[in-house]
């Protein structure tokens, strides 16, 4: 990390008027960054945090969005990452299935190709999808609002809808918090907030607010409800991989759009920006890496390894 980095990253937390010298001008993935090992480690927890419907320029340097930038200067950004498609589910299969499954997002039909549920559980390990505003556990019907089907992929598996056990992983967020008090974190986590706390819909599902509006609320809202898991001694060997949907929607570059994912952990490089291309099938691929597990769904079986980020 280079000197000049070091103090726009101080001057970040005394003046937000300086932020968008510190992240848009190369602080990290530079020559005089320390060298990662470009080994993935085999960590004890993965969460995966999907956002909705917003571009990187408009998160990274946004003044209303202070700890999402703190963590993308802490920890490590993906700058050239790209969501798959336009519309939420299938960019939600790619993260899970490896596949886009359908352009649709009224989809009912039932999933059966390979999936994370199928990796996970094959590899003896624990799953649970945190879903904010889930009306029950093993809820695996249609939107409830705020809670929004189409952001919950893992109800569409076979391997969830014909088995109770494997159903009742599909929960409330609220249980985050008890699992973490209770040591009971699973081995994977996919958190999904509802359509008021992703940016989807406006705070508290009013009928008008800004975008700035939106996003300053997602911040708080993972500040409030997602920095206690990465604060707490659970946490000490785990990654979570904060990432996107897809961008605005008048940015289609490579199907879905430039957005942000950071990378967090005590694992992860601190102060590293990527410039490599990477799309949802990386992070798929990354996550079962992370668990040790060799079964790579869908298109993350030949996807760009994320191996920098370590």
């Amino acid at each position: 990390m280079s000197i000049g980095c070091s103090i726009h990253r101080l001057l970040f937390f005394f003046s937000l008027g300086l932020l968008l010298t510190g992240v848009q001008f190369g602080c990290g993935g530079g020559a005089s960054d320390p060298p990662g090992t470009n080994k993935v480690p085999v960590v004890a927890h993965v969460f995966v945090l999907v956002e909705e419907n917003h571009s990187y320029s408009s998160i990274i340097g946004n003044p209303a969005m202070p700890f999402t930038n703190s963590l993308a200067q802490q920890y490590s950004l993906a700058t050239n990452y790209y969501a798959n498609r336009h519309n939420s589910l299938p960019n939600y299969f790619m993260l899970t299935v490896g596949d886009l499954v359908t352009t649709d997002d009224t989809f009912t039909g039932t999933v059966t190709a390979g999936n994370v549920v199928r990796a996970i559980t094959g590899a003896g390990k624990t799953w649970k999808v945190y879903a904010d505003s889930l009306p029950s556990v093993g809820y695996l019907g249609p939107t409830a609002i705020p809670y929004g089907k189409d952001h919950n992929p893992f109800t569409y598996f076979s391997d969830v809808l014909n088995n109770s056990s494997q159903a009742a992983n599909v929960v409330p967020f609220t249980q985050l918090a008890t699992d973490m008090q209770n040591g009971t974190l699973p081995d994977y986590s996919m958190i999904v907030p509802d359509f008021a706390n992703d940016g989807h819909d406006c705070p508290n599902e009013a009928s008008n607010c800004s975008d700035t509006d939106k996003l300053a609320h997602i911040d708080s809202w993972i500040q409030t409800k997602v920095g206690p898991l990465i604060n707490s001694p659970a946490f000490s060997n785990s990654v979570l991989i904060y990432t996107w949907d897809e961008s605005s929607i008048d940015d289609g570059a490579n199907g879905g759009g430039h957005v942000p994912t950071i990378l967090i952990g005590s694992q992860v490089r601190r102060g590293f920006q990527s410039k490599t291309l990477y799309q949802h099938q990386s992070t798929l691929r990354l996550t079962m890496e992370l668990l040790g597990i060799s079964d790579r769904p869908g298109a993350s079986a030949n996807a760009t390894d994320m191996n920098e980020f370590f």
